[in-house]
This record gives structure tokens, sequence and C-alpha cells, in this order.
């Protein structure tokens, strides 16, 4: 059955699947479309996803539109293929189950920040509101890097690359690629250094991400 992916660049939930479909080998078709001109909001997307977002997976006639899902189907799908993205040992599977949704929480408090302004009416902005999210986006990255500072071989669970790292580490990326400070969160940063030159990391990189941004330099 043919693979298609529908994505678009520097979306951190579409990279994450692009990671797991060069992770499984697998052969695919896939359909960049532009935010800036709503092509995910198209007519051929809407057909398969109703709520017009990406990425938009299908394998033959089944459909995953959430990423997260999308991974797991892949791993599941294809199992003997490529790499063991779930963990053996069932501590390692737990840790790594754990930080696959916790991956949620980060992801909302970098949107939070990132997409304050556009998100929020002029009228209802707040410098206050503004200065709670940093804080507690602030708070959120320190639970990651003493997370980290406790990771033995330098992977978010167990000692070899999984579904966490395929998942967790575009939005690691998304942070430093907006300016997040190396020096701030050390471990954070080795695990982006250690990471972004993996085969299926460095293929799918986005290319959008030429010129970092300092949107978290102050976090």
């Amino acid at each position: 059955m043919e693979i298609v992916l529908y994505w678009g660049e520097g979306s951190p939930p579409c990279w994450r699947v692009l990671i797991a479909l060069q992770e499984k080998q697998c052969v695919y078709s896939d359909k960049l479309l532009s935010f800036d001109k709503m092509e995910h909001k198209s007519p051929a997307v809407l057909a398969i996803n109703p709520r017009g977002q990406l990425p938009t997976f299908k394998h033959g006639n089944r459909i995953v539109n959430e990423s997260t899902g999308a991974c797991l189907y892949l791993e599941n799908e294809f199992k003997g293929q490529g790499t063991q993205l779930i963990p053996t040992s069932h501590d390692d599977q737990a840790m790594m189950f754990q930080r696959i949704f916790e991956a949620n929480v980060l992801a909302q408090k970098l949107v939070q920040v990132l997409y304050y302004d556009w998100r929020v009416p002029q009228d209802e902005r707040h410098d206050s509101a503004k200065a709670r999210n940093a804080s507690d986006l602030r708070e959120e990255l320190k639970l990651w890097e003493g997370y980290m500072e406790k990771a033995s071989g330098g992977f978010m669970a167990g000692k070899s690359f999984s579904m966490a790292d395929v998942i967790v580490y575009p939005y690691v990326a998304f942070s430093f690629y907006h300016g997040l400070s190396p020096t701030r969160f050390p471990k954070l940063a080795q695990y982006h250094d250690m990471l972004k030159d993996r085969p299926s990391i460095k293929k799918t990189w986005p290319s959008i991400w030429e010129q970092n941004t300092d949107k978290l330099k102050d976090i």
C-alpha cells in the first residue's frame, strides 16, 4: 500500500513523522504544502482531515491525522524494518511513553510564547500574560533539562534512540532555532547537538531554518 504524507516545512509535528519514516526505512510519497498559502485548508486535505491540519498521513486507505499516532502506527506496521523505536525493556518503555505524552505540554508552552501576538487580538494582549507564559515555558524547559541530566546514554528513554526521541527532538531543535540559550540549558543543547547529524534527522532538517531567530533568547 502506498504511503503518502501531506506536510508543512518547519512544523515539528510534521518533522517527527518524516523522521519516523526515515528510521523505519519506508518508501513514501510526500506532498509539501504551504502554510502561508493556506494549502492545508484545501479541499484535498479537508477531504481526509476535516480539521485542516498537517501532518496528514495515509497508508493505502488508512488515515492517521495526528503526528504521534502516525509515528506509533509506523512502528507497529513495520516492526521488523529499520530502527526498533519501542524499547524491549519495560522500564524503558514506560519512560518512553511518559516522555512522548509530556511533549504535548512542552509544545503547548512553546506555542503560548512564540505565537502569542499572532493568536491573541492586539486589544487583548497584556504584558503580564506574556511574562506568565515566558515563566511557564522557562520552568518547563528546566524540567526537561533535569530529565537530560539523569538520562543514560544521552537519549530520552534508555540507552538507544527510541520513539521518545522521534517525538521530542523536533521541539528541542525548534526551541534552539528560536534562540534558546545553550549556556542556560546545556544538557538540552548537548542532546540537540548529539542527534542533529543522525541520518534521519539531518536528511529531513527543515530547509527554512537557515538563520536562527531570537524569540526565546530571554527564556
